[in-house]
Protein backbone atom coordinates (compact mmCIF):
# COMPACT_ATOMS: atom_id res chain seq x y z
CA UNK A 1 0.00 0.00 0.00
CA UNK A 2 2.82 2.40 0.85
CA UNK A 3 3.90 4.56 -2.10
CA UNK A 4 5.33 7.99 -2.83
CA UNK A 5 2.55 10.58 -2.87
CA UNK A 6 2.90 12.83 -5.90
CA UNK A 7 1.29 16.04 -4.65
CA UNK A 8 2.40 17.42 -1.27
CA UNK A 9 -0.09 16.78 1.51
CA UNK A 10 0.10 19.59 4.05
CA UNK A 11 -1.20 19.59 7.60
CA UNK A 12 -4.09 21.73 6.42
CA UNK A 13 -5.53 23.28 3.29
CA UNK A 14 -8.01 26.14 3.25
CA UNK A 15 -11.56 25.32 2.30
CA UNK A 16 -12.74 27.59 -0.50
CA UNK A 17 -16.29 27.66 -1.89
CA UNK A 18 -16.93 27.49 -5.65
CA UNK A 19 -15.43 30.59 -7.27
CA UNK A 20 -18.55 31.26 -9.33
CA UNK A 21 -20.54 31.65 -6.12
CA UNK A 22 -18.19 34.37 -4.91
CA UNK A 23 -18.49 36.47 -8.06
CA UNK A 24 -21.93 37.97 -7.21
CA UNK A 25 -20.46 39.26 -3.93
CA UNK A 26 -17.61 40.88 -5.84
CA UNK A 27 -20.05 42.43 -8.28
CA UNK A 28 -21.90 44.05 -5.36
CA UNK A 29 -18.63 45.43 -3.99
CA UNK A 30 -17.76 46.85 -7.42
CA UNK A 31 -21.25 48.33 -7.68
CA UNK A 32 -21.46 50.07 -4.30
CA UNK A 33 -17.72 50.88 -4.16
CA UNK A 34 -17.57 50.30 -0.40
CA UNK A 35 -14.40 48.36 0.30
CA UNK A 36 -14.04 48.72 4.08
CA UNK A 37 -15.14 50.90 7.04
CA UNK A 38 -18.06 48.84 8.31
CA UNK A 39 -19.68 48.19 4.95
CA UNK A 40 -22.83 46.14 4.32
CA UNK A 41 -21.09 42.74 4.11
CA UNK A 42 -19.21 43.53 7.32
CA UNK A 43 -22.44 44.26 9.15
CA UNK A 44 -24.14 41.18 7.69
CA UNK A 45 -21.29 38.88 8.69
CA UNK A 46 -21.22 40.15 12.28
CA UNK A 47 -24.92 39.38 12.62
CA UNK A 48 -24.65 36.03 10.84
CA UNK A 49 -21.80 34.94 13.10
CA UNK A 50 -23.76 35.89 16.23
CA UNK A 51 -26.61 33.68 15.03
CA UNK A 52 -24.42 30.77 13.96
CA UNK A 53 -22.16 30.78 17.02
CA UNK A 54 -24.91 31.49 19.54
CA UNK A 55 -23.27 34.61 21.00
CA UNK A 56 -24.54 38.13 21.63
CA UNK A 57 -22.01 40.40 19.95
CA UNK A 58 -19.14 39.94 17.47
CA UNK A 59 -16.62 42.58 16.40
CA UNK A 60 -14.81 41.66 13.18
CA UNK A 61 -11.08 42.27 12.71
CA UNK A 62 -8.47 42.15 10.00
CA UNK A 63 -6.81 39.19 11.74
CA UNK A 64 -6.77 37.31 15.02
CA UNK A 65 -3.53 38.85 16.30
CA UNK A 66 -4.80 42.41 16.02
CA UNK A 67 -8.00 41.21 17.68
CA UNK A 68 -5.99 39.80 20.62
CA UNK A 69 -4.00 43.02 20.98
CA UNK A 70 -7.22 45.05 20.93
CA UNK A 71 -9.05 42.76 23.37
CA UNK A 72 -6.35 43.31 25.97
CA UNK A 73 -6.34 47.04 25.27
CA UNK A 74 -10.11 47.27 25.58
CA UNK A 75 -10.04 45.82 29.09
CA UNK A 76 -7.11 48.09 30.06
CA UNK A 77 -5.09 45.09 31.20
CA UNK A 78 -1.62 45.83 32.57
CA UNK A 79 1.06 44.22 34.73
CA UNK A 80 1.29 40.42 34.50
CA UNK A 81 -0.97 37.97 32.71
CA UNK A 82 -0.91 34.22 33.31
CA UNK A 83 -0.89 32.27 30.06
CA UNK A 84 0.22 29.05 28.41
CA UNK A 85 3.59 28.37 26.80
CA UNK A 86 1.91 25.78 24.56
CA UNK A 87 0.45 27.90 21.77
CA UNK A 88 1.31 29.84 18.65
CA UNK A 89 3.58 32.74 19.49
CA UNK A 90 0.92 35.37 18.69
CA UNK A 91 -0.67 34.59 22.06
CA UNK A 92 2.28 35.97 24.00
CA UNK A 93 3.19 38.59 21.41
CA UNK A 94 -0.20 40.24 21.98
CA UNK A 95 0.75 40.68 25.63
CA UNK A 96 4.09 42.28 24.80
CA UNK A 97 2.45 44.69 22.34
CA UNK A 98 0.43 45.93 25.31
CA UNK A 99 3.45 46.20 27.61
CA UNK A 100 2.25 43.20 29.64
CA UNK A 101 4.56 40.58 31.15
CA UNK A 102 3.60 36.99 30.24
CA UNK A 103 3.73 34.51 33.11
CA UNK A 104 3.86 30.95 31.82
CA UNK A 105 2.05 28.16 33.66
CA UNK A 106 2.14 24.45 32.85
CA UNK A 107 -0.60 22.59 30.98
CA UNK A 108 -2.89 19.67 31.71
CA UNK A 109 -1.47 16.41 30.28
CA UNK A 110 -4.87 15.23 29.00
CA UNK A 111 -6.06 18.37 27.20
CA UNK A 112 -2.78 20.30 26.75
CA UNK A 113 -4.68 23.38 27.93
CA UNK A 114 -3.65 25.69 30.77
CA UNK A 115 -3.84 23.69 34.02
CA UNK A 116 -6.12 25.45 36.55
CA UNK A 117 -4.34 23.67 39.41
CA UNK A 118 -1.12 25.50 38.53
CA UNK A 119 -2.58 28.99 38.16
CA UNK A 120 -2.95 30.13 41.77
CA UNK A 121 0.72 29.57 42.62
CA UNK A 122 1.66 31.96 39.79
CA UNK A 123 -0.57 34.83 40.93
CA UNK A 124 1.27 37.89 42.30
CA UNK A 125 0.13 41.42 43.25
CA UNK A 126 0.92 42.41 39.64
CA UNK A 127 -1.36 39.77 38.10
CA UNK A 128 -4.37 41.32 36.38
CA UNK A 129 -5.66 38.61 34.05
CA UNK A 130 -5.52 35.04 32.78
CA UNK A 131 -5.24 34.34 29.04
CA UNK A 132 -5.83 30.64 28.32
CA UNK A 133 -5.99 28.99 24.87
CA UNK A 134 -8.57 26.45 23.77
CA UNK A 135 -5.76 24.41 22.24
CA UNK A 136 -6.68 22.43 19.09
CA UNK A 137 -10.28 23.48 19.75
CA UNK A 138 -10.52 21.43 22.97
CA UNK A 139 -12.25 23.57 25.63
CA UNK A 140 -10.34 24.75 28.67
CA UNK A 141 -11.75 24.03 32.11
CA UNK A 142 -13.68 27.28 31.95
CA UNK A 143 -15.50 26.84 35.27
CA UNK A 144 -12.30 26.26 37.25
CA UNK A 145 -10.55 29.17 35.55
CA UNK A 146 -13.47 31.51 36.17
CA UNK A 147 -13.60 30.53 39.84
CA UNK A 148 -9.94 31.47 40.26
CA UNK A 149 -10.49 34.72 38.38
CA UNK A 150 -13.44 35.62 40.60
CA UNK A 151 -11.50 34.81 43.78
CA UNK A 152 -8.60 37.06 42.79
CA UNK A 153 -10.54 39.71 40.84
CA UNK A 154 -8.82 38.87 37.56
CA UNK A 155 -9.96 39.31 33.97
CA UNK A 156 -10.13 36.31 31.62
CA UNK A 157 -9.41 36.67 27.90
CA UNK A 158 -9.62 33.45 25.89
CA UNK A 159 -7.45 32.94 22.84
CA UNK A 160 -10.10 30.96 20.99
CA UNK A 161 -8.31 30.95 17.63
CA UNK A 162 -8.93 27.19 17.30
CA UNK A 163 -12.42 27.10 18.79
CA UNK A 164 -14.83 28.26 16.08
CA UNK A 165 -18.17 26.52 16.56
CA UNK A 166 -17.13 24.56 19.65
CA UNK A 167 -19.78 24.09 22.32
CA UNK A 168 -19.82 22.70 25.84
CA UNK A 169 -22.86 21.75 27.90
CA UNK A 170 -23.77 25.42 28.38
CA UNK A 171 -23.58 26.37 24.71
CA UNK A 172 -20.86 28.21 22.81
CA UNK A 173 -17.44 27.96 24.45
CA UNK A 174 -16.93 31.53 23.23
CA UNK A 175 -19.31 32.99 25.81
CA UNK A 176 -16.93 32.30 28.70
CA UNK A 177 -14.50 34.80 30.17
CA UNK A 178 -14.59 38.55 29.66
CA UNK A 179 -13.74 38.23 25.96
CA UNK A 180 -12.98 35.47 23.48
CA UNK A 181 -10.85 36.03 20.37
CA UNK A 182 -11.23 34.09 17.11
CA UNK A 183 -8.96 33.72 14.10
CA UNK A 184 -10.27 33.35 10.56
CA UNK A 185 -6.83 32.73 9.06
CA UNK A 186 -6.54 30.46 6.03
CA UNK A 187 -5.47 27.57 8.29
CA UNK A 188 -8.60 27.70 10.45
CA UNK A 189 -11.82 25.68 10.13
CA UNK A 190 -13.65 28.88 9.14
CA UNK A 191 -11.60 31.29 7.08
CA UNK A 192 -12.06 34.68 5.45
CA UNK A 193 -8.64 34.56 3.72
CA UNK A 194 -7.39 36.58 6.72
CA UNK A 195 -9.55 37.74 9.56
CA UNK A 196 -10.50 37.51 13.19
CA UNK A 197 -13.11 38.57 15.71
CA UNK A 198 -13.72 39.42 19.34
CA UNK A 199 -16.79 37.90 20.96
CA UNK A 200 -18.22 40.52 23.35
CA UNK A 201 -20.70 40.00 26.20
CA UNK A 202 -22.58 43.28 25.80
CA UNK A 203 -23.16 46.21 23.46
CA UNK A 204 -21.09 48.65 25.51
CA UNK A 205 -17.99 46.46 25.31
CA UNK A 206 -18.47 45.98 21.56
CA UNK A 207 -18.81 49.74 21.11
CA UNK A 208 -15.48 50.37 22.84
CA UNK A 209 -13.82 47.65 20.76
CA UNK A 210 -15.29 49.06 17.55
CA UNK A 211 -13.79 52.47 18.45
CA UNK A 212 -10.41 50.93 19.15
CA UNK A 213 -10.26 49.04 15.83
CA UNK A 214 -10.99 52.27 13.91
CA UNK A 215 -8.25 54.59 15.23
CA UNK A 216 -10.33 55.51 18.28
CA UNK A 217 -12.83 57.60 16.31
CA UNK A 218 -16.18 58.45 17.87
CA UNK A 219 -18.09 60.07 15.04
CA UNK A 220 -16.34 62.09 12.36
CA UNK A 221 -14.39 64.62 14.40
CA UNK A 222 -13.71 63.09 17.81
CA UNK A 223 -11.00 60.59 18.79
CA UNK A 224 -11.56 59.03 22.22
CA UNK A 225 -8.91 56.28 22.42
CA UNK A 226 -5.48 55.34 21.02
CA UNK A 227 -7.02 53.02 18.44
CA UNK A 228 -5.55 50.95 15.66
CA UNK A 229 -6.61 50.09 12.11
CA UNK A 230 -8.06 46.64 12.71
CA UNK A 231 -11.11 46.68 10.45
CA UNK A 232 -12.08 43.72 8.28
CA UNK A 233 -12.50 44.56 4.60
CA UNK A 234 -15.65 43.94 2.57
CA UNK A 235 -13.81 41.29 0.51
CA UNK A 236 -13.05 39.24 3.62
CA UNK A 237 -16.53 39.73 5.03
CA UNK A 238 -18.13 38.67 1.75
CA UNK A 239 -16.11 35.46 1.71
CA UNK A 240 -17.11 34.82 5.32
CA UNK A 241 -20.80 35.08 4.43
CA UNK A 242 -20.34 32.54 1.65
CA UNK A 243 -18.21 30.26 3.85
CA UNK A 244 -21.00 30.07 6.43
CA UNK A 245 -23.14 28.27 3.84
CA UNK A 246 -20.58 25.45 3.76
CA UNK A 247 -19.27 25.34 7.32
CA UNK A 248 -21.47 22.50 8.57
CA UNK A 249 -20.49 20.32 5.64
CA UNK A 250 -16.82 21.14 6.21
CA UNK A 251 -17.02 20.31 9.91
CA UNK A 252 -18.81 17.02 9.18
CA UNK A 253 -16.01 16.00 6.81
CA UNK A 254 -13.40 16.87 9.43
CA UNK A 255 -15.23 14.62 11.88
CA UNK A 256 -15.08 11.71 9.42
CA UNK A 257 -11.32 12.10 9.09
CA UNK A 258 -10.90 12.43 12.86
CA UNK A 259 -12.80 9.17 13.40
CA UNK A 260 -10.75 7.37 10.74
CA UNK A 261 -7.49 8.39 12.40
CA UNK A 262 -8.71 7.35 15.85
CA UNK A 263 -9.85 3.93 14.64
CA UNK A 264 -6.70 3.32 12.63
CA UNK A 265 -4.22 4.43 15.30
CA UNK A 266 -5.91 3.23 18.50
CA UNK A 267 -3.88 0.03 18.95
CA UNK A 268 -0.44 1.34 18.00
CA UNK A 269 1.92 1.18 20.93
CA UNK A 270 3.51 4.53 21.68
CA UNK A 271 0.93 6.57 19.74
CA UNK A 272 -1.63 8.47 21.80
CA UNK A 273 -4.52 10.45 20.34
CA UNK A 274 -5.85 13.26 22.49
CA UNK A 275 -9.32 12.50 23.81
CA UNK A 276 -12.08 15.06 23.79
CA UNK A 277 -12.24 17.26 26.86
CA UNK A 278 -15.97 17.51 27.30
CA UNK A 279 -17.08 19.49 24.29
CA UNK A 280 -20.66 18.89 23.24
CA UNK A 281 -19.88 20.05 19.71
CA UNK A 282 -16.30 19.68 18.43
CA UNK A 283 -14.79 21.28 15.34
CA UNK A 284 -11.91 18.84 14.72
CA UNK A 285 -9.60 21.74 13.91
CA UNK A 286 -6.45 19.62 14.31
CA UNK A 287 -5.52 15.99 14.77
CA UNK A 288 -2.59 15.85 17.20
CA UNK A 289 -0.89 12.61 18.19
CA UNK A 290 1.74 12.15 20.89
CA UNK A 291 4.66 9.95 19.86
CA UNK A 292 5.90 8.32 23.06
CA UNK A 293 9.00 6.39 24.04
CA UNK A 294 7.31 3.05 23.28
CA UNK A 295 7.01 3.90 19.59
CA UNK A 296 9.85 2.38 17.51
CA UNK A 297 11.16 5.73 16.26
CA UNK A 298 11.21 9.26 17.67
CA UNK A 299 8.69 11.96 16.88
CA UNK A 300 11.25 13.82 14.81
CA UNK A 301 12.19 10.70 12.84
CA UNK A 302 8.53 10.03 12.07
CA UNK A 303 8.09 13.67 11.10
CA UNK A 304 11.04 13.46 8.71
CA UNK A 305 10.01 10.13 7.19
CA UNK A 306 6.50 11.42 6.48
CA UNK A 307 7.98 14.50 4.81
CA UNK A 308 10.09 12.24 2.61
CA UNK A 309 6.82 10.67 1.43
CA UNK A 310 5.51 14.16 0.58
CA UNK A 311 3.28 14.21 3.68
CA UNK A 312 3.88 17.33 5.76
CA UNK A 313 2.62 17.13 9.36
CA UNK A 314 3.52 19.88 11.82
CA UNK A 315 4.98 19.83 15.30
CA UNK A 316 2.34 22.14 16.80
CA UNK A 317 3.59 23.46 19.24
CA UNK A 318 7.34 23.05 19.08
CA UNK A 319 9.30 24.73 20.41
CA UNK A 320 7.32 26.17 23.31
CA UNK A 321 6.84 29.94 23.31
CA UNK A 322 8.90 29.98 26.49
CA UNK A 323 11.84 28.46 24.58
CA UNK A 324 12.14 31.32 22.08
CA UNK A 325 15.10 33.57 22.82
CA UNK A 326 12.94 36.64 23.48
CA UNK A 327 10.98 34.81 26.21
CA UNK A 328 13.63 32.46 27.60
CA UNK A 329 14.84 34.95 30.20
CA UNK A 330 11.51 35.16 32.00
CA UNK A 331 11.55 33.34 35.38
CA UNK A 332 8.35 31.48 34.44
CA UNK A 333 9.95 30.21 31.21
CA UNK A 334 12.32 27.75 32.87
CA UNK A 335 11.74 24.16 31.80
CA UNK A 336 11.53 22.85 35.35
CA UNK A 337 8.39 24.95 35.79
CA UNK A 338 6.81 23.49 32.64
CA UNK A 339 7.42 19.71 32.61
CA UNK A 340 4.14 18.70 30.97
CA UNK A 341 4.36 21.35 28.25
CA UNK A 342 8.01 20.47 27.60
CA UNK A 343 7.19 16.79 27.12
CA UNK A 344 4.19 17.53 24.92
CA UNK A 345 6.25 19.80 22.68
CA UNK A 346 8.78 17.00 22.22
CA UNK A 347 6.12 14.40 21.35
CA UNK A 348 3.33 16.16 19.46
CA UNK A 349 2.72 15.71 15.75
CA UNK A 350 -0.37 17.15 14.04
CA UNK A 351 -1.49 15.01 11.11
CA UNK A 352 -3.15 16.38 7.98
CA UNK A 353 -6.85 17.13 8.37
CA UNK A 354 -9.01 19.29 6.10
CA UNK A 355 -12.30 18.86 4.22
CA UNK A 356 -10.76 18.10 0.82
CA UNK A 357 -8.33 15.48 2.14
CA UNK A 358 -8.95 12.20 0.34
CA UNK A 359 -9.64 9.27 2.66
CA UNK A 360 -7.14 7.17 0.72
CA UNK A 361 -4.42 9.57 1.91
CA UNK A 362 -5.65 9.19 5.48
CA UNK A 363 -5.40 5.41 5.09
CA UNK A 364 -1.91 5.80 3.66
CA UNK A 365 -0.80 7.90 6.64
CA UNK A 366 -2.28 5.39 9.10
CA UNK A 367 -0.60 2.51 7.28
CA UNK A 368 2.77 4.28 7.28
CA UNK A 369 2.62 5.06 11.02
CA UNK A 370 1.54 1.48 11.74
CA UNK A 371 4.36 -0.03 9.65
CA UNK A 372 7.29 1.57 11.50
Amino acid sequence: MSSQIKRPIYVTQPFLPPLEEFLPYLEKIWSNKILTNNGPFHEQLEQALCEYLGVKHVALFTNGTIALVTALQSLRITGEVITTPYSFVATSHALLWNGIKPVFVDINPNTLNLDPEKIEAAITPQTTAIMPVHCYGYPCDVQAIQKIADNYNLRVVYDAAHAFGVEDATGSILQHGDLSVLSFHATKVFNTFEGGAIVCPDAKTKQRIDHLKNFGFLGETNVVAPGINGKMSEFNAALGLLQLKYIDKALARRKEIDIAYRVGLKDIRGIDCLNDSGEKVANHAYFPILVGEDYPISRDDLYQKLKEKNIHPRRYFYPLISEFSMYRGLPSAHRENLPVATTAAQQVLCLPIYPDLDMSIVDEIIHFITAQ
